[in-house]
């Protein structure tokens, strides 16, 4: 099977070790990952912006059109390109390329979906002993149904200690440009989330989506919570391997979870990501 990284921009731009990791696990699993280099944004911040970039469509699907599979470790992207791509083909009345863009996106997949439904496997041979936290974004329960995916791969990661998240259904605030249109608001739905991360006493909080982390973990490092972020898919690519005490990786102390008092207003929605 010849498979494809889509990286998306977030990840390529600012958070790159989650794109080694979605390589480093898949070829783990047996599979060989090509990462073409003519790959753009998927247009997803513009339509939702209402700049419909028919553009974008047709480069994503002349891009990954040949490959047999395309793994996104992005449910939000993947998103995207399932509903948005064929619309915003027909938007500009090319059906031709709607016809590709479905064809296409029915080969894409976010990266549970692609483990779980094409690998077939929920264990992946991970190992990562920490307390951790996992927030569903809304686009992988709302818009693509990615279900309990990530948690049934979680759930077989050795060692780890995990814990429910409170009022996993809400969303943290950040929509991408519903953080910008609307700051407040976006404050307020952060501040609730990172109550509910505190109370968890978690050392880790993970999603599949590095938007939403970016998001989460700003306001986390603002306050000085001592809560991680990572991406799924880098507890995933996590082995026994590395935690041998002649390799003492970083993130092998991800750091406690702070005291109730040390809890703070959630910051501005536009401050910058953790370094």
């Amino acid at each position: 099977m010849r498979v494809a990284l889509f990286a998306t921009c977030l990840i390529d731009a600012l958070f790159p070790d989650a794109g080694r990791a979605t390589v480093q696990l898949l070829e783990r699993l047996g599979q060989r990952v090509e990462f073409p280099l003519e790959q753009t944004c998927c247009g997803q911040m513009h339509a939702n912006s209402g700049y419909f970039e028919v553009e974008l469509v047709g480069r994503y699907v002349d891009v990954f059109s040949r490959y047999d599979a395309v793994v996104v470790p992005s449910a939000s992207c993947a998103a995207s390109i399932h509903h948005q791509h064929p619309m915003i083909a027909r938007a500009a009345g090319d059906e031709a390329l709607a016809v590709r863009a479905e064809s296409v996106g029915s080969k894409t997949y976010e990266l549970s979906q692609f483990l779980i439904d094409v690998l077939g496997t929920d264990d992946v041979g991970a190992y990562f002993p920490h307390r951790v936290t996992y927030h569903p974004t809304c686009h992988s329960v709302r818009l693509l149904g990615v279900g309990d995916r990530p948690l049934r791969l979680l759930r077989n990661v050795r060692g780890i200690d995990l814990v429910e998240l409170p009022r996993w259904d809400e969303c943290c605030g950040f929509g991408g440009t519903f953080a910008i249109k609307n700051p407040d608001t976006s404050a307020a739905m952060l501040a609730d989330k990172m109550d509910a991360v505190i109370d968890t006493g978690a050392e880790v909080l993970c999603a599949g989506d590095r938007s939403c982390l970016m998001h989460i973990g700003g306001g986390l490092e603002r306050i000085r919570a001592g809560v991680r972020t990572l991406h799924l898919v880098e507890i995933l690519a996590s082995t026994e391997d590395e935690y041998r005490p002649d390799r003492a990786p970083a993130r092998s102390q991800p750091g406690a979870a702070p005291a109730r008092s040390q809890r703070g207003a959630a910051p501005a929605a536009t401050e910058e990501p953790p370094g």
